[in-house]
């Protein structure tokens, strides 16, 4: 999951109390649905003042003009306006007009605030951004191009910028998405409530390659024995071509309607690459 970096502190004395308690005026007050924050950004894309990136991007990418849809580049923000004075200027962590801190959380390069720490943020160097769950749980898969739970240190499919791609079930941008992904067993990338809502509509192939994205031992062998209960008639019993979409492999099946399984890995997640025909 992605937000936005990692705070940049500079040796120096500390403030006095007074000013400990300036800064933290407002705080958890501000902000939007999806940051507590006590600033706005100036998008000098269009020259406009939305609370976060996201803010804008869901007002201009509403525009009913096409043309005039885009995204806010967040490395690009320039200016930020106090939400406490509002006083607009350079960015900065802390405001120059009145002395509140903008976020508990502050991020320079990625222009990025957030007062709830909770959500454990940290800056990736590799990836760019910031993203949350804390550091310690994630790693950075540079074949894959995008910060991954340990859990799945060497312990998962690389499929090279895997997720600098669109989700296949909502074509939302995978990279600096807020929802959770998930990899499957082929190494594409999904979010995880669309591979949910996939599995829950019987839907157990990817997307992408058409592999298998789930352990189908179970449902093959219930086909074996359904098959096998349920012969077809005897004009419809001659061999077709097949390719298994799991393994990769061609070869032949005896024509089924509920399916052609796969000689060389016992998948039924094949598909017909010609009509066959009846020998006789």
């Amino acid at each position: 999951m992605e937000e936005d970096g990692e705070n940049f502190v500079v040796d120096q004395p500390p403030p006095p109390e007074e000013e400990l308690d300036r800064q933290d005026v407002g705080k958890l007050l501000y902000g939007c649905d999806h940051y507590r924050r006590r600033c706005k950004l100036r998008a000098p894309c269009c020259n406009e003042i939305f609370t976060c990136r996201h803010c804008h991007n869901e007002a201009k990418n509403a525009l009913t003009n096409p043309k005039e849809r885009h995204e806010l580049v967040r490395h690009n923000v320039k200016q930020v306006v106090c939400a406490v004075c509002d006083t607009e200027q350079q960015v900065a962590e802390i405001c120059s007009e009145c002395g509140v801190k903008f976020g508990e959380y502050y991020c320079e390069i990625c222009r990025f605030y957030d007062d709830n720490r909770t959500k454990g943020q940290f800056h990736c160097d590799d990836c760019g951004i910031c993203r949350v769950g804390g550091r310690e749980n994630f790693f950075h898969c540079k074949k894959c191009g995008s910060c991954y739970s340990v859990e799945l240190r060497d312990n998962h499919l690389c499929v090279e910028n895997s997720m600098k791609n669109h989700c296949p079930i909502c074509y939302e941008f995978l990279f600096d998405s807020v929802k959770g992904t998930t990899i499957m067993k082929c190494g594409h990338t999904m979010h995880m409530e669309c591979h949910t809502e996939m599995i829950h509509q019987n839907q157990y192939r990817c997307p992408i390659c058409s592999k298998s994205v789930l352990n189908m031992s179970g449902t093959w062998q219930r086909l074996d024995m359904e098959i096998e209960a349920t012969a077809m008639p005897e004009e419809y019993r001659y061999e077709v071509p097949i390719l298994c979409n799991d393994c990769n492999s061609t070869g032949k099946a005896f024509f089924h309607i509920l399916g052609h399984k796969c000689k060389h890995c016992n998948s039924y997640n094949t598909r017909m690459i010609g009509t066959g025909e009846d020998p006789r």
